[in-house]
């Protein structure tokens, strides 16, 4: 007999699923170099684990989030966890780089994951627990990233960097019973088909531009490839632009992202990814360096990692409570103040950085930050577009932040590291530099979303209360079943 779908057991196996995703994000990072050794590569070949990742995950999510709107979100939501199992079992056993790679591109699909978890809640929860249970999830995907930071290098020392990749595997198999037994079939609302050109268009363009971010630092921002590639990005966006608002079934309904209830989130993710990864990715790298430097405070990696864990508390705390503040607090004010949380908790870091535990705090408030903005954005989306592009709209939303992430971590490395060579200690006023810009760009979110307000009508309103109520009943329908 069916377990009885419930909202708690149904958000248990999407929070569950997204977990076996959320620890993937970041995990290689820490391990590179034992990949390198281990394989017998360069440290420029074994970074494209990371770069292969981030390119497939931004290519499938906005791409199989409307795969879900319109075939079937739960369907597909299990295909997905499929593949990303298979991938970790690929990148567990494989013998050269070449097929880690692979892996790693079949793990990048799951960033769909995101989206999907999304639309589902949307589809089988009531109305009022949707935005703490993005909140939650939100949460989780953060945390999930930051503890693949944290706990690779510890893991990889006790069983390998091949052993990494067991534990999300575990997770996804058991995300894929739990979703299969507790999450009912919600009949798909949206009609049409996939656009394929504009799949191609918005992958080609999106590959472009991430792969010169990725790895413009190591081939010169100025060197021909790395120019070449952003002007192709360019040409190949603006095809796409064109080729979406003329068509007659668009993937992505670029119209509705200039919607005054979307753009400023939209443009706030970019923003917020880039101060997110730019102060957060390169703190540990901060408190490494040696105290000869004068203002080095010349922590180990494990001890480094372990500075990171109020950043996690705060992310967590903040991100399952969002539900309850949503009552008293709007979306969009959360996400304002959220982002500037984020910018001045950074110049706090700039300002006090002499010991542990004042980067210790500011982490926290940091995390208290990211948590906020990231569930407030992802559930102003879902409430913002009708039913049937929820998909492909968060997939968009999503995408936008890990734009945003490449062009934070690509600018802080810049900024850090632009002026020395080799191993050469970077200066203090280059880590300053960068998380000033770090902290102007989250600053910048805030005002954007505080000052841009939305312009619905009630139409909009009723028909967002029409579907969620069908959603409603949908659910009342399969829990009786």
């Amino acid at each position: 007999m069916a377990a009885r779908v419930t909202p708690s057991r149904a958000f248990a196996a999407l929070a569950i699923s997204v977990a076996s995703l959320a620890l993937l994000q970041n995990l290689v990072i820490p391990v590179i170099p034992l990949i390198q050794d281990d394989l017998g590569v360069t440290a420029d070949a074994a970074s494209w684990t990371m770069t292969a990742w981030l390119i497939a995950a931004a290519v499938a999510t906005p791409v199989l989030g409307r795969v879900g709107d319109l075939f079937g979100r739960k369907r597909t939501f299990l295909a997905v966890l499929v593949v990303v199992a298979i991938g970790d079992v690929v990148a567990a056993l494989a013998p050269n780089l070449e097929l880690l790679i692979a892996g790693r591109v079949l793990q990048g699909v799951g960033g769909a994951l995101f989206p999907l978890a999304f639309g589902l809640m949307r589809d089988v929860m009531p109305p009022r627990r949707v935005t703490g249970a993005i909140g939650a999830t939100s949460a989780i995907i953060g945390i999930g990233g930051a503890a693949g930071s944290v706990l690779a290098g510890p893991i990889a020392e006790a069983i390998g960097w091949r052993g990494l990749f067991v534990v999300p595997m575990v997770i996804s198999l058991v995300g894929i019973l739990l979703t299969i037994a507790l999450i009912p079939r919600i009949a798909t609302a949206a009609t049409g088909r996939i656009n394929l050109l504009s799949a191609v268009l918005l992958s080609a363009w999106l590959v472009a531009l991430l792969v010169p971010l990725s790895s413009g630092a190591r081939w010169g921002w100025a060197s021909p490839l790395t120019l070449g590639l952003f002007a192709l990005a360019a040409l190949l966006l603006a095809a796409w632009a064109v080729w979406e608002l003329h068509a007659r079934e668009p993937l992505v309904d670029i119209r509705m992202l200039l919607d005054r209830a979307i753009w400023p989130t939209n443009a706030a993710g970019i923003l917020v990814g880039a101060a997110a990864f730019g102060f957060w990715g390169y703190l540990p790298q901060f408190l490494e360096v040696p105290g000869t430097t004068g203002y080095g405070l010349g922590l180990d990696a494990q001890a480094a990692g372990l500075v990171l864990v109020p950043l996690l508390v705060g992310m967590s705390a903040i991100g399952f409570t969002t539900g309850a503040i949503s009552r008293v607090l709007p979306l969009r004010a959360q996400l304002s103040i959220g982002a500037g949380a984020m910018g001045v908790s950074v110049v706090a870091a700039v300002l006090f950085h002499t010991a542990v535990w004042q980067l210790a705090v500011a982490g926290g408030v940091f995390g208290l930050g990211i948590g906020l903005a990231y569930a407030a954005a992802a559930s102003i989306i879902v409430q913002s577009v009708p039913g049937d592009r929820v998909g492909v709209a968060t997939g968009m939303n999503a995408n936008l932040r890990t734009i945003g992430s490449a062009v934070g971590s690509a600018l802080t490395a810049a900024l850090v590291f632009g002026s020395v060579s080799g191993d050469a200690v970077p200066p203090e006023g280059g880590f300053d530099a960068a998380w000033i810009t770090m902290a102007a760009l989250a600053l910048a979110a805030a005002v954007l979303v505080a000052v841009v307000a939305p312009a619905r009508d009630a139409r909009d309103a009723a028909s967002d209360a029409d579907e969620r109520e069908a959603a409603e009943e949908a659910v009342a329908i399969a829990e009786a079943a």
